[in-house]
């Protein structure tokens, strides 16, 4: 067993980090949880310092059997796990440029993960679904963080019939003991997302209130303030409006903090903004 530090680069400045990595051991160590604010699809084909510490993370972070994503990308009416053997490439975007279609992410799906992860969810009468593929919210982040491709993947959906967010996080908390088989929990989406205020320069100042919204919640992650972290506090509303038009980007999230334990050690591997009203803050959990 050594143990490495690392630097990751971060909006403010560089963040040490120091993380454990098992060589040549047989016994499964307990996953971290992994929070990505993953932004444009463009960062895929991008080298910048959002993919760099992407790649960083995948090269120190100990090595996963297997990854259970959940991509603010996939809402169903119910909770739908995939199960595919060989998922397919979705390309959910319009726009961009060819060279994005053109990139193929081929990591194996687990019918067997897809199926415990059915089972403990059993109360939410999950569903296996054998149609849905990789989503830009899980490739385009997996395509840095792992680009070998030889680590399978499953994504978990989001149920649009759930209310509020209390119900996301409390679905989550039925996840936590994958993390001791060695399956990776990440949550790809972001803590500030309004494409209705973006901006297309690259070097666009951040919106006050999109800064303020992503300081509040990084404030309750660090003192577990489920309050604020559910959307509790009347007196936020108007900037939960502005910070998500709709709440699809932030709940993956609350699927990584309901995998978590509140004594587990929190850091923030990148924080930084893009295009003025997107969070690409990253939370790490456990490692």
């Amino acid at each position: 067993m050594d143990r490495r530090t690392f630097l990751t680069l971060s909006g403010t400045g560089l963040i040490a980090m120091t993380a454990t990595t098992y060589i040549g051991s047989k016994s499964t160590q307990k996953m971290p949880v992994l929070f990505i604010g993953h932004g444009s699809p463009m960062n895929a084909l991008a080298d910048n310092a959002f993919t760099r510490h992407l790649r960083t993370l995948g090269e120190t972070l100990p090595r996963p059997k297997k990854i259970l994503m959940v991509s603010a990308h996939w809402m169903t009416k119910g909770v739908e796990v995939q199960a595919s053997l060989t998922p397919k490439m979705i390309y959910d975007f319009y726009g961009f440029p060819k060279e994005l279609s053109d990139i193929v992410y081929p990591a194996p799906g687990n019918p067997e993960l897809a199926g415990e992860v059915k089972n403990s969810l059993h109360i939410y009468q999950a569903e296996l679904d054998h149609d849905w593929g990789f989503d830009h919210g899980g490739w385009s982040v997996l395509h840095h963080m792992y680009p070998k491709a030889d680590i399978p993947v499953v994504q978990l959906s989001l149920n649009q019939n759930f209310m509020n967010l209390r119900d996301h996080h409390k679905l989550a908390q039925e996840l936590k003991k994958l993390r001791e088989e060695g399956v990776l929990i990440i949550g790809s989406g972001n803590i500030v997302h309004n494409l209705r205020q973006l901006s297309r320069s690259e070097t666009a100042p951040v919106f006050e209130w999109a800064r303020e919204f992503d300081g509040i919640i990084k404030d309750a992650i660090l003192k577990h303030d489920m309050t604020q972290l559910l959307a509790e506090d009347p007196s936020k509303y108007p900037l939960w409006k502005m910070a998500h038009p709709s709440i699809d980007h932030y709940l993956p999230l609350l699927y990584v903090l309901g995998a978590s334990d509140p004594n587990e050690k929190v850091i923030f591997p990148y924080e930084d903004f893009e295009l003025g009203s997107l969070s690409m803050r990253s939370v790490l959990i456990g490692a």
